[in-house]
């Protein structure tokens, strides 16, 4: 089903590419954020362990910085797949504000983007 808002099926089909390309980049780093989380929190080797407090707490640091990775992966993701849900049922393209298309430099820019330039500055004012 096409938008009927100036995108081809063949655009269409370039940001669904470009969609599942950066969901698979995601979900590679977000394997990988894990994986260094988890490794950070079950070594049990005493050569790990830190023995002066800036130590502690540079790794108490370096986890909350990976934990915020992850965070924002995880809702990039999620932006990604209602995006390729908008693909599907035809909403692709519309500013979910104002019903209008969303410049394809915009979408180029941002493929999972929700909204036009000019609603997203009013978002962004009123919070």
């Amino acid at each position: 089903m096409n938008s009927g808002r100036g995108l081809s099926k063949k655009e269409l089909d370039e940001f669904k590419t470009l969609l599942t390309l950066r969901r698979r980049i995601l979900l590679g780093d977000v394997s990988t954020l894990e994986a260094e989380a988890l490794k950070k929190g079950t070594d049990s080797e005493l050569s790990t362990l830190p023995l002066h407090m800036a130590d502690l707490g540079t790794d108490s640091f370096e986890q909350d910085i990976t934990l915020g990775l992850m965070e924002t992966e995880s809702d990039e993701l999620q932006e990604i797949e209602e995006a390729l849900a908008r693909i599907k049922d035809g909403s692709f393209g519309l500013c979910e504000s104002c019903k209008k298309s969303i410049p394809k430099a915009r979408l180029r820019a941002i493929p999972y983007t929700r909204l036009c330039v000019e609603c997203k500055k009013k978002e962004e004012g009123a919070s």
